[in-house]
């Protein structure tokens, strides 16, 4: 299980969840995101980072255990495990990045359908490495919620926030206009 060829393939897999994960690094939420109205239950900023770092690991190891598994048998699963890798990045760009709440909302639907996907196609390879996905899935559950309710709290571009902040003297810019 750990000899040279595995080792490659486990490096591999951490290496194309790490660069996933990178977006949230290079899309970070900013003073956009502190202005915003916040849910009720929005977790501390300090658990965004913890919580993401034990899932992409998660997600790392289950893709590498389905690939030793089933080799080249699992080529679909795993390509359907890129993809939904690109639907994960995607969502720090449109949420952060375009600050789009609203693109980010319907983006978030189709990136939850596509760990469905990859548990569904998973669990024939590795029962394990489609249960390791399941933590992932219930997470993606609660950013979709609470992305629903920024949406709902902020506007389709979090500019209802913006526009209803006090202005003081020390901001020294007017409202955006709408």
């Amino acid at each position: 299980m750990f000899e040279g060829p595995s080792l490659v393939a486990l490096g591999t897999s951490l290496g194309v969840a790490l660069a996933a994960a990178s977006t949230g690094a290079i899309f970070r939420p900013g003073d956009w995101y502190g202005r915003l109205r916040k849910p009720l239950l929005t977790p501390p900023n300090w658990a965004f980072p913890l919580v993401w770092g034990l899932l992409y690991t998660l997600m790392a190891v289950s893709a590498w255990r389905v690939w030793l598994a089933g080799g080249p048998a699992a080529s679909a699963a795993l390509a359907v495990y890129a993809g939904h890798l690109l639907l994960n990045a995607a969502w720090s760009w449109l949420f952060f990045g375009l600050k789009r709440i609203d693109l980010a909302m319907a983006e978030v639907v189709a990136f939850w359908l596509s760990i469905l996907a990859v548990i569904w196609l998973f669990a024939p390879f590795d029962r394990i490495a489609a249960w390791m996905m399941v933590p992932y899935h219930a997470w993606v559950t609660v950013a979709a919620i609470l992305n629903w309710r920024f949406l709902a709290l902020n506007g389709p571009r979090g500019l209802r926030a913006e526009a209803d902040a006090p202005r003081t003297a020390w901001s020294g810019a007017s409202p955006p206009a709408r």
